[in-house]
């Protein structure tokens, strides 16, 4: 246990100290999340100098070149864990990668000297980021999910009877990130055998060695996508729900599957779904589900649990809930929220309202987006008036250069 413990939520501004890794967007948002609501500004710890954050007053931004080595990190961590220590302050830290969140978690009894970890227990960690568990759990609670298969990326011989399109992705997304190579997507859509052999082939060469989830394409744009945020209490029971509709995601093939606009939505059946997941497995902390709404059969299909605060977390904030208050509260004053929900209107965005006027393809959920835009209700997590002049203007050469990306990877005017 930490040598520090915060018992009122007025000692905060004094004795807590955040350490987040990682200087994207999230990390950003953590610094302005701490900030508004608790009174204090983390160190953010990167191994890139990423200008937009580390211009910002709202954090001490600390540059490590050799960060992305795991046992580097941990070093950094618990170096900086005595120091808090000795000046009787308490840390929290909280990641940004997948393989944050594992090292994090691995990790948690020799870091909770120094900080509080809110992560939950690796063993189940490790569980339920593997997406063939994920499945088998989503299976036994009859929560839908696309049909799956799972294979090892070495392995020569697939199933015969395979329907295409196919949807192809590293099982163990924590080790994938991790990897280097030419052609490297988050995710593969595959049309045929052929296809579906070339990404096998270039996965075994890559050094990836774990499963392989080969799934059902589930038909459907950005829009029929769905981001759900829940933070669950010791006793795996939901204090804060939040989500919404994706109306664009990002379509680089690093990035795609990262939503770059969410509009609030309420959908009682994955809210459901997602508290029956988390309460069975016995979960604690923040978790973000990826689900698609499947017009076949008007079911939500769940693809994946994130163990972490997802890069959007923002959303929860603009829903009207700080997404790092029930984090503070439960895991360092130990007194979990009331149950809320998180829906006031809102749209997280990191797109200019060009890139929605002109490549989102729902003509309903185009004209309600442009219309929050017109509105001011567009929230755009580095938008902040009272940062910095350089923040500010850095963060507006990143909203307007989507502009240009988007016109890249999916054509001018191209509407998905």
């Amino acid at each position: 246990m930490p040598a520090v413990t915060i018992t009122d939520e007025s000692q905060v501004p004094e004795l807590l100290q955040p350490v987040c890794i990682g200087g994207d967007i999230l990390g950003y948002s953590y610094a302005r999340s701490f900030h508004r609501r608790w009174g204090v500004d983390p160190v953010i710890l990167s191994a890139v100098d990423v200008q937009v954050t580390s211009s910002s007053r709202l954090c001490d931004y600390r540059v490590v070149p050799d960060l992305g080595e795991p046992g580097r990190l941990l070093e950094e961590l618990l170096a900086l864990g005595k120091g808090l220590k000795a000046a009787g302050k308490l840390g929290i830290v909280l990641g940004s990668a997948d393989w944050h969140a594992r090292i994090l978690s691995e990790h948690a009894e020799e870091l909770s000297e120094f900080y509080a970890v809110p992560y939950p227990d690796f063993p189940l960690l490790d569980r339920i980021t593997d997406k063939g568990e994920f499945y088998r759990i989503c299976e036994e609670l009859s929560i839908p999910y696309p049909k799956t298969w799972t294979v090892l990326a070495s392995e020569g011989d697939l199933p015969d009877d395979l329907p295409f399109p196919l949807v192809v992705k590293p099982a163990n997304s924590a080790a994938y990130d991790l990897l280097e190579f030419p052609g490297k997507e988050k995710v593969y859509a595959v049309d045929d055998r052929r296809g579906l052999d070339e990404v096998m082939g270039s996965l075994a060469r890559s050094g990836y060695s774990k499963e392989v989830v080969l799934q059902d394409f589930v038909p459907g744009g950005d829009s029929a996508l769905r981001s759900l945020t829940v933070f669950t209490d010791r006793h795996g029971e939901a204090r804060v729900v939040s989500g919404g509709r994706v109306v664009i995601q990002d379509h680089s093939p690093i990035l795609i599957g990262n939503p770059c606009c969410i509009m609030g939505e309420r959908v009682e059946q994955i809210i459901s779904d997602a508290k029956r997941f988390l309460s069975h497995v016995g979960y604690h902390g923040v978790a973000n589900f990826d689900i698609k709404f499947d017009e076949r059969d008007g079911s939500y299909r769940f693809f994946e649990v994130n163990t972490r605060p997802g890069r959007n977390s923002w959303y929860v904030t603009l829903g009207g809930v700080e997404f790092t208050e029930p984090i503070v509260r439960d895991f360092v004053l130990h007194d979990p929220m009331e149950y809320r929900e998180a829906f006031d209107p809102f749209l997280y965005t990191v797109v200019p309202r060009k890139v929605v006027a002109d490549h989102v393809a729902d003509d309903g959920l185009r004209a309600r987006a442009l219309e929050m835009f017109r509105k001011g209700k567009a929230g755009y997590p580095y938008g902040n008036p009272d940062d910095t002049l350089k923040h500010r203007v850095l963060a507006r050469l990143l909203l307007f250069n989507q502009v240009r990306k988007f016109n890249i990877h999916l054509g001018k005017g191209t509407r998905v």
